[in-house]
């Protein structure tokens, strides 16, 4: 019946009859618009990319600019700048402000996130390796991004200089601003008396978390020359004594003990099953009875649910080496396997970002 279907929707009369009357005409419009902005998504991605670089959005929020303004403060050409800028205007990142132009919808939460602007930049890596897709399912080992992110390759022990350490946990500390705020609103902290984040970088969500429930006990576990890091910018907010940092692979490592919540933010999806297997077995043995396990990461949508974001960290995640893009009831069942009980979601302002998935040591 299935294939019958997908013959008549491919069939050069039925677009013929489709464009000859009102409905089939509108369908088919939004039809091969759909599929032209899957067409073009990269073109308007570099778009995106090229306004970044150029400070575009910096420049029109502090006033709308002309064309020449623009040109100047770019060093670009003008007739190639306005190429650009309508470009950004088609995609919503500026807005005409009378003969100027200024901050568009889209623009504004890109000129307000650091972070954002990070994820812009480091994704011009993702989309050199996706210049040839097949290459990259032939030999994702290959990758560039593969070899930004060594520890994803080495199951926690990067062979990586301490610049490089340093480069992709700053690029960790400032995107995960994206799921902070929601991760304050969504769960209430302060009925814990310990909490212990695993593969907590420089420390970003243990020092928002110190901010927010200044009662709290604080822990932050990671590789040994993350910790270092860490230590030293927690030491700098006079955090030192609040928060207690431990280096070490979840791998090979226990993890501290003393924590009755345990936060693990965007770490799972780096990860193949076995490696992540051992990580949920090791945060189960480091909690005590009624200790629980906060998980919070990109989830995949179910079987025909699709998501415009689940093609991004499918190929993200291919290109990064180890990890996989995985629907919330997948972890579920790792969770489970792990020996936890009581599992279940808690709402998110922004699952984009983030889905939560709370489990309980029995």
């Amino acid at each position: 019946m299935r294939s019958r279907f997908d013959r008549w929707m491919t069939s050069p009369a039925l677009y013929r009859w489709a464009i000859g009357n009102p409905v089939g005409r509108w369908i088919t419009r939004r039809r091969a618009d759909a599929l032209f902005e899957v067409m073009a998504g990269f073109v308007h991605s570099q778009v995106l990319l090229a306004c970044v670089r150029l400070g575009i959005f910096e420049k029109v929020l502090a006033a709308p600019a002309s064309l020449q303004t623009l040109a100047t403060h770019t060093g670009l050409q003008p007739a190639a700048l306005e190429r650009l800028l309508h470009s950004a205007l088609a995609l919503r990142l500026l807005d005409r402000r009378g003969s100027d132009y200024g901050l568009g919808a889209l623009g504004a939460p890109v000129v307000t996130h650091a972070g954002l602007r990070a994820m812009i930049e480091h994704n011009a890596l993702l989309y050199q390796d996706l210049r040839d897709p097949l290459a990259l399912m032939q030999q994702p080992q290959q990758a560039s991004m593969h070899a930004y992110w060594p520890y994803a390759a080495e199951g926690g022990a990067p062979a990586a200089d301490s610049e490089q350490v340093a480069r992709y946990s700053e690029l960790m500390s400032s995107s995960q601003r994206f799921v902070i705020e929601e991760l304050l609103a969504s769960y209430p902290f302060a009925r814990h008396r310990c909490v212990l984040d695993v593969g907590g970088g420089q420390g970003g969500w243990v020092t928002e978390l110190a901010r927010h429930a200044p009662q709290l006990q604080l822990m932050l576990f990671d590789l040994p020359p993350v910790a270092a890091i860490a230590r030293t910018r927690l030491g700098g907010l006079g955090l030192g004594e609040r928060v207690a940092v431990h280096g070490g692979s979840f791998t090979a490592d226990a993890l501290p003990k003393g924590a009755d919540l345990v936060t693990l933010l965007r770490v799972a999806h780096d990860h193949p099953d076995d490696v992540v297997r051992v990580l949920l077995r090791a945060i189960h043995d480091a909690l005590p009875a009624g200790g629980k396990l906060l998980l919070a990461e990109p989830m995949a949508r179910p079987a025909g649910e699709p998501s415009v974001s689940d093609p991004y960290f499918h190929f993200y995640l291919l290109a990064m080496g180890s990890g996989r893009l995985r629907t919330a009831q997948a972890l579920t069942a790792l969770m489970q396997e792990a020996g936890f009980t009581r599992i279940q979601a808690i709402a998110n302002p922004m699952p984009l970002h983030a889905g939560l998935l709370l489990g309980q040591k029995p």
